[in-house]
């Protein structure tokens, strides 16, 4: 928190941040600030002509604004039919946008789980609720858009019209593992995977009860879960892509609501056999080991692209069944021993203690290098399902990107260079959007230094900002903080103005709530919003 005097220094858009939470709002949900000049005006707005660089990196969440901002025939909601921007995106948000890309992707993984299961003529089912239905999809299957052969998915709409899921921390649960238990009773799919979201998507909340209640929801899915695989037979994984609850407190007792680096677990029992105990393990591995063991568990052989290798010690190499397997990803469920601050010990879990001390088990590898991030850095979702389904460690495009800052071919970027040369010779605005957090899945406050250096080297003169905030892994009220750090940048380069402040909840969607996406484009291009001074 501020001193008094710090709090004297802000600027009027930090001053009305911190009104905002004095007023009950969070980074996460906070509504849009817009800064206006002195006739009340709101400055910096998108206009026909300019440039927009939208620096986010993980993708998924971007495509809906940029939709909007980008596609003249957009149709969820009246957008300005005579805007056209000239707009960059930093990777690859989806290949329908009509939009230059800074750093284009490695493209889709080849021989990921799903498709080596379903080429070898394998039906494989995918399970889960919508807030993780482009994980269980595009992720799990190396980045691909399209669906397999073979391959089937249903989604179960997450609770609907809930601005917070603290007020519904069971989520679909219930329905999810009703839909999981239905379909092993159907011998036809060979594989199914499915996750259960509560724990990562709660766990982002600040409210112990809430996540409390929604590991136990967990829980009560895994036992039935768990009994319906006994009953008919069926082979069991369970894991996880990243921790979460399990680290709830910094060590000076301050709530932490993002992911962690601790391991996560791997439970093996495999209810086709006489003695679904008799596995030996690996005691320790990494989420790239999960696919190498699901294929050796079905039979089928291993692709050379797999790095990773099975978690089986004692496998027969006369056992050449096919095994029909559920894959089960207890979303953020992290493991430490360490009982303070720890929301998964804390919580009633009868059923994963159940498994974890009768059942063959190990512990994953599930943050840092091991799933292709920088190293000592936390896990995410993205990254652990790519990892879970592409058995190898894939190098994400963070990675790529702080090399380019570091060996500065960052600077020299083609798509870069154009957004900022047509704002310059149009003598229009370069925009700069996107999140604003020192270590976020979605992007860094790095990048966006970057780019304000960048247009700093190339003589522009009208460049805004625009903040999305949101607190993932980050200190109480920390929004604030990054915008004074942005502000910060822009006095020392005598460059650029942050202009908006928007909660990621409003910008970054993926489940096609356009009243969220239309409250950011309505700031981003009608300045609708609080309003404070220049």
């Amino acid at each position: 928190m501020n001193n008094e005097k710090d709090i004297e220094m802000d600027s009027p858009l930090v001053k009305a941040i911190r009104q905002a939470y004095r007023t009950g709002q969070e980074d996460e949900a906070l509504e849009p600030i817009v800064v206006v000049d002195s006739a009340g005006n709101p400055i910096g707005r998108f206009r026909d002509g300019d440039s927009v660089i939208f620096y986010d990196i993980r993708g998924e969440r971007e495509i809906e604004l940029t939709e909007s901002l980008t596609d003249p025939g957009f149709q969820h909601f009246p957008i300005e039919k005579d805007i056209q921007l000239n707009f960059v995106t930093m990777i690859e948000y989806s290949s329908s946008l009509d939009v230059k890309v800074a750093f284009q992707t490695d493209g889709e993984i080849k021989n990921t789980l799903t498709e080596v299961v379903t080429h070898a003529g394998m039906k494989f089912l995918k399970i889960a609720e919508s807030e993780k239905a482009i994980h269980i999809g595009f992720f799990l299957n190396g980045r691909r858009e399209g669906k397999f052969p073979y391959e089937e998915r249903v989604i179960i709409p997450s609770p609907e019209g809930v601005v917070n899921y603290a007020l519904t921390p069971e989520m679909s649960a219930a329905k999810v593992s009703d839909e999981i238990c239905a379909r092993l009773n159907d011998p036809s799919y060979q594989v199914i995977v499915a996750n259960l979201a509560n724990v990562d998507v709660v766990g982002h909340i600040e409210d112990k009860l809430a996540i409390l209640k929604a590991v136990e929801a967990v829980d009560g899915a895994l036992g039935k879960i768990f009994e319906a695989c006994r009953q008919t037979r069926r082979t069991l994984i369970v894991t996880s892509d990243h921790g979460t609850v399990e680290e709830w407190l910094y060590p000076d007792g301050a709530v932490n609501t993002g992911h962690t680096r601790n391991l996560v677990p791997f439970i093996l029992a495999d209810f086709s056999s006489e003695d679904p105990h008799h596995w030996d393990l690996q005691g320790k591995g990494e989420l790239s080991d999960v696919a190498p063991t699901a294929l050796k568990l079905l039979g089928l052989e291993k692709p050379q692209e797999m790095t990773g290798s099975s978690l089986i010690l004692n496998y027969p190499d006369k056992d050449k069944a096919r095994r029909r397997l559920l894959l089960l990803i207890l979303d953020g469920w992290g493991m430490r021993q360490e009982e303070r601050g720890n929301l998964i010990k804390e919580a009633r879990t009868p059923n994963f203690d159940a498994l974890w001390s009768q059942f063959p088990h190990a512990l994953l590898e599930a943050a840092g290098e091991a799933v292709g991030m920088p190293v000592h850095t936390v896990g995410n979702s993205e990254a652990g399902h790519l990892h879970l389904g592409a058995g190898r460690r894939i190098f994400l495009d963070r990675v790529k990107i702080d090399t380019a800052v570091k060996d500065r071919s960052f600077y020299r970027n083609p798509a870069f260079l154009w957004a900022m040369e047509e704002a310059k010779k149009g003598n229009k605005a370069l925009h700069l959007l996107g999140i604003v957090s020192h270590y976020s899945s979605h992007g860094t406050i790095k990048h966006l230094f970057a780019l304000l250096q960048m247009a700093k080297k190339m003589d522009l003169e009208r460049v805004f900002a625009h903040a999305l905030i949101g607190r993932r892994g980050e200190r109480p009220e920390s929004g604030a903080v990054y915008v004074t750090k942005v502000e910060e940048m822009c006095r020392e380069l005598s460059l650029g103005q942050v202009v908006t402040v928007i909660g990621r909840f409003w910008a970054l969607d993926r489940e096609f709530n356009w009243d969220r996406v239309e409250k950011t484009y309505r700031a981003l291009v009608n300045g609708q919003g609080t309003h404070v001074p220049s």
